[in-house]
C-alpha cells in the first residue's frame, strides 16, 4: 500500500507540477509588468516570421472569410473601409478574438481607418473636412468633433485614426489642399494637436501626416518632389510634427510618398530617424503611405529592386508597411543581407504601440449594441452642424444684403451645380450622388417654408464647358426676387471611383479659375440685373476676382459635412452669424500663387516697384497687385467688432519669459457674434530671413452685443526663436513687433517689444 502511494506521488511530481508550470501565465501577457519587459518576453517567443508579420498590413474581408484570410497567424495592423459601422463591429470583434484566442501567441491586431472628416466607415457621422475645421479657428471644437468620433471608432473597434494631415497648403493647384487644415504652421499646429486629443481621449492613436514636407509638390502634381532647403524644413515642414509629438505624444506618423530637396523621404534615415526620433522624440511606429515603400523603387528610383527598397526603408525607420514589399524581409534575413536586430527594432516599436493602447490587456472589441446608440446619434450630427456653422467665412456683404430679410423677397432663384448637391471631399465614405446629407436647396426650403417661393436649376455642370442650360438657369433668376449662385468644386473618395472629381486626392488642376463654364453662368446672372449672393462650396481658394467686384455678397463654406445646407441657409437667413477666417489666402488669378501672408520681405519688392494694372501696367506684377485677394485671417460678420485697448505684461523679455498681450474686444452691432482675435510676430532685424509676420496665437471668442470682453493670449519668447546661419535654433536679441489684428491685413494694435541677452 506504501508503495503504491509512493508511485502515486512520484507520478504526481512528474506530471502534475510541469502541467501546472504550463498554466502560468507568461511575462507579456502580465498587464502589471512594465512595457518593456513584456515586449522583451514577447520577441524572445516569436519567430522571424511572426516578427515580420507585425510589420505589414493585412485588409480585412467579412467574418466568414477571417480564417482564409489570416490563416491563424497575427499580423501587425489591417483595415476595412468598405462596409458599414455595424458590419466592421461584428466583424473587428471577431477578428480581434481570433488573434488573441486562435493565433499561435494570441498577439492581437491594430485596427486602421480614415478619419479626417469622421470615421470612414459608412454610416457614421460625416463632419466637415480639414479645411472647414481650419476656418473654424477654434481648436476647442475640433477637439469636441474629434472627441465624438472617437466614441463611434471605439464603439466600431478601431484603434487607430490614419489622420490628421499637417500638410502645408501653400501650393493650390494641389488637389488635397482640402485636406489641410491651412496654410499657417501654427494654425495647422493648435487645430492638429486638437484633433489628436479628441480621438486620443479613447484609447485610439491618431497619424499625423505626411511625415514630412509633403504638401506643396512641383506644379502642383500630388507626389510630385518639394523643393527646399534645411532651414525651410524646420522652421516650417517639421513645426507641426514637432509641437503636436511634444503636445499630443501620438503613438503613429505616417511616412510621405514624395522626396524632399531630391531624397525620397521614406527611404531616408537622416528624416525618419535621426529627426524624428532623435530630435522630436517620438515614440511610437511609423505606417507607410499606401505604397510609400515599393515606390522607393519604381517612383523614385533610388534603388534597383524591390528587395533593396523594403530594405532601406525598414533601415530608415519605416516600421510598418502597406504594400507588399516587406514580405521579402524574410529571405534578406536568411540570405544574411539584413540583420534580424532591424527587425527586432521595428517590431518593438509596432509591439510598444499595443501594448500602450491596451490591446493585449482590453482592447477595442466590436460592439454592435453601442455603433446602434452612438453612431450618427442626433448629439454626434448637431455637433456636425456647429462645425459648419462655424467654419463658413462671410468675405463680401455689400450693402449688408446679408442675412436675408424674407419679408423682402417673394421668390429666390437657387442656381449653380452645387445648389442642389452637398459636397464632402475626399476621404468620406458617401455614395457618389451624396444623399447622405443635405444641401443648399434643401437646407433653404426647411427655413424658408411657404414665405418664398423657391426656384432651381443648376445651369451648368461642375466640371465641363457646356453652356447650354445656362439660359434655363437665368429666365429662373429675370422670374424672381434675387439669385443665389452656389458653385465651386467638387471631390469624393478616390477608393470608390469618383468621377469628374475637381479637387481631392488624385486631382490636380492647372488653373484656380471656376472649372467648366461656372463663370459664365455667374456673367449671365450677373446680366439680369438681379442682387446676386455667391456661395462658393469648395475645397480650396478659387479665383474670385470677378465675384468680388461684381456680387453683392459672397460666403465661402469649405466641404461642410452632411449638415452643409443647413447650416448654409440658417447662415443666409441670419439664424447663425459666420464667423470663419480665411485660412487659405485667395489668388487674384492662378498666376498670382503662391499667395500665403508669411511671405519674406524680399518677396514682395515695394521699395522699387508699384504694382500694374490693366489700365495702367507696372512693375510687379505688371497687370495686377502681387497680394492676396483675400488674406489670411481674414472674414466678415453681422456686427461689427472695435478694438478698443491692447495690454502687454512688459517691454523688455529674456528668453526664458511669456509675453503676455490682454485685447479688449467690443461688440458695438445688434447681433451677437464670434470674433477671432490674432497675434502675429515680426522680427524687425534677423541674421537669416524671417516673414514678413508669423501668426503665433488666437483666441476665438463670443461677445454679446453692447459688450466686451478681455482675451487673454499667451505666446512665449521661445516661440521668437529662428534657425541661423549655422542652423542653430536661437532667438536673436532685439526687436519684434507684436501685431494684433482680427486678420493678417488689418493690424489694429503694433506693440514693440525687446528681447534681451541673458
Amino acid at each position: 500500500m506504501k508503495q503504491k502511494l509512493l508511485l502515486t506521488l512520484l507520478l504526481s511530481a512528474v506530471f502534475v507540477i510541469p502541467l501546472h508550470a504550463d498554466k502560468k501565465k507568461p511575462l507579456y501577457k502580465d498587464a502589471d509588468a512594465p512595457i518593456e519587459a513584456r515586449i522583451d518576453d514577447l520577441l524572445s517567443k516569436m519567430t522571424l516570421r511572426e516578427k515580420i508579420l507585425q510589420l505589414q498590413n493585412r485588409g480585412s474581408g467579412s467574418i466568414d472569410e477571417i480564417e482564409r484570410i489570416f490563416g491563424g497567424e497575427s499580423y501587425g495592423c489591417t483595415h476595412e473601409m468598405g462596409r458599414s459601422a455595424l458590419e466592421c463591429a461584428r466583424m473587428y470583434n471577431r477578428l480581434q478574438h481570433y488573434m488573441l484566442e486562435e493565433t499561435r501567441l494570441g498577439i492581437p491586431i491594430m485596427t486602421a481607418v480614415e478619419g479626417i472628416q469622421g470615421v470612414l466607415q459608412n454610416e457614421c457621422t460625416l463632419f466637415p473636412h480639414s479645411i472647414a475645421q481650419g476656418s473654424t479657428f477654434n481648436p476647442s471644437l475640433i477637439e469636441r468633433m474629434t472627441s465624438a468620433a472617437g466614441v463611434e471608432a471605439s464603439a466600431i473597434g478601431i484603434h487607430q485614426i490614419l489622420s490628421p494631415v499637417f500638410d502645408i497648403a501653400r501650393e493650390l493647384r494641389w488637389g488635397r489642399v482640402e485636406e489641410c487644415f491651412g496654410e499657417d504652421p501654427y494654425l495647422i499646429s493648435e487645430m492638429g494637436i486638437a484633433f489628436v486629443r479628441g480621438y486620443q481621449r479613447h484609447r485610439i492613436t491618431c497619424t499625423p501626416k505626411h511625415f514630412v514636407a509633403h504638401g506643396t509638390p512641383a506644379g502642383g502634381l500630388n507626389c510630385a518632389t518639394v523643393e527646399g532647403g534645411e532651414r525651410l524644413l524646420r522652421s516650417l515642414y517639421l513645426y507641426p510634427f514637432e509641437r503636436v509629438i511634444k503636445e499630443a505624444n501620438p503613438l503613429c506618423v505616417m511616412s510621405c510618398y514624395s522626396a524632399y530637396d531630391g531624397v525620397a523621404v521614406s527611404a531616408s534615415p537622416y528624416y525618419m530617424t535621426d529627426i524624428l526620433r532623435g530630435e522630436l522624440g517620438f515614440q511610437g511606429y511609423v505606417y507607410s503611405d499606401w505604397g510609400s515603400v515599393e515606390r522607393v523603387k519604381t517612383f523614385h528610383y533610388a534603388v534597383a529592386t524591390r528587395e533593396e527598397a523594403a530594405r532601406v526603408s525598414l533601415i530608415a525607420g519605416v516600421d510598418l508597411n502597406i504594400d507588399s514589399a516587406y514580405e521579402t524581409l524574410e529571405q534578406q534575413v536568411n540570405d544574411g543581407v539584413l540583420d534580424v536586430s532591424v527587425i527586432d527594432n521595428a517590431v518593438r516599436r509596432v509591439l510598444y504601440v499595443k501594448f500602450a493602447l491596451g490591446l493585449f490587456d482590453n482592447p477595442h472589441f466590436g460592439d454592435e449594441k453601442r455603433v446602434k446608440k452612438v453612431v450618427r446619434s442626433d448629439k454626434h450630427v448637431a455637433l456636425a452642424k456647429e462645425v459648419a456653422d462655424e467654419s463658413a467665412i462671410l468675405l463680401e456683404n455689400k450693402n449688408n444684403i446679408l442675412p436675408l430679410d424674407l419679408s423682402q423677397y417673394k421668390s429666390i432663384a437657387v442656381v449653380g451645380p452645387n445648389s442642389n448637391q452637398a459636397v464632402y471631399g475626399d476621404y468620406s465614405w458617401t455614395t457618389a450622388d451624396t444623399r447622405e446629407g443635405v444641401n443648399l436647396l434643401q437646407g433653404l426650403q426647411r427655413v424658408v417654408g411657404d414665405k418664398v417661393v423657391l426656384r432651381h436649376a443648376d445651369g451648368c455642370d461642375w466640371w465641363s464647358g457646356n453652356t447650354d442650360n445656362i439660359a434655363e438657369a437665368v429666365k429662373l433668376v429675370e422670374q424672381s426676387d434675387i439669385a443665389i449662385v452656389a458653385v465651386g468644386t467638387r471631390s469624393t473618395y478616390l477608393a470608390r471611383s469618383p468621377r469628374y472629381s475637381t479637387a481631392g486626392e488624385g486631382f490636380d488642376i492647372s488653373s484656380l479659375e471656376l472649372p467648366g463654364s461656372q463663370l459664365d453662368l455667374l456673367k449671365a446672372v450677373k446680366a439680369t440685373g438681379k442682387p446676386m449672393i455667391v456661395v462658393l462650396i469648395a475645397g480650396k481658394p478659387m479665383v474670385m476676382s470677378w465675384v468680388k467686384e461684381n456680387a453683392d455678397a459672397l460666403v465661402v463654406q469649405w466641404y461642410a459635412g452632411e449638415q452643409q445646407g443647413n447650416s448654409l441657409a440658417d447662415i443666409l437667413v441670419g439664424n447663425v452669424n459666420p464667423s470663419g477666417r480665411v485660412n487659405v489666402s485667395f489668388p487674384r488669378s492662378t498666376g498670382n500663387t503662391p499667395c500665403f501672408y508669411n511671405y519674406y520681405p524680399t518677396d514682395r519688392v515695394q521699395q522699387f516697384d508699384r504694382a500694374g494694372s490693366p489700365t495702367e501696367p507696372a512693375g510687379h506684377y505688371i497687370f495686377d497687385t502681387p497680394y492676396a485677394l483675400y488674406e489670411f485671417g481674414y472674414g466678415l460678420s453681422y456686427t461689427r467688432f472695435d478694438y478698443t485697448d491692447c495690454r502687454l505684461n512688459d517691454s523688455v523679455f529674456h528668453a526664458g519669459d511669456k509675453i503676455i498681450v490682454e485685447v479688449e474686444v467690443e461688440n458695438r452691432g445688434e447681433r451677437d457674434g464670434k470674433e477671432v482675435v490674432q497675434l502675429y510676430v515680426r522680427d524687425r532685424i534677423s541674421s537669416v530671413a524671417t516673414p514678413i509676420k508669423q501668426l503665433k496665437a488666437f483666441k476665438k471668442v463670443l461677445v454679446e452685443k453692447g459688450e466686451s470682453e478681455t482675451v487673454t493670449l499667451e505666446l512665449p519668447v521661445s516661440e521668437l526663436a529662428l534657425y541661423d546661419v549655422r542652423m542653430n535654433r536661437v532667438v536673436e536679441p532685439g526687436e519684434f513687433e507684436i501685431q494684433i489684428g482680427s486678420s493678417s491685413d488689418k493690424i489694429h494694435y503694433n506693440k514693440v517689444i525687446t528681447v534681451v541677452k541673458d
